[in-house]
């Protein structure tokens, strides 16, 4: 997810806020510290214009 969100020039923060989550949460998620639900994966995945699969091989 971070490499995908960098290569397209996202600042965490705005990911954050495009996918309504707190800086911090976002910031865990990236860390592996953090657990998604698909829903929420999926909303990330929406917010960077890639699909699930993608997002899971970080194209």
């Amino acid at each position: 997810m971070r490499d995908i969100r960098v290569s397209q020039g996202i600042p965490q923060g705005q990911l954050a806020d495009m996918a309504h989550m707190t800086k911090s949460y976002m910031s865990e998620i990236e860390a592996g510290k953090k657990n998604l639900t698909l829903r929420s994966t999926a909303k990330i995945a929406d917010c960077l214009g890639v699909t699930l699969e993608e997002l899971f091989r970080g194209v």
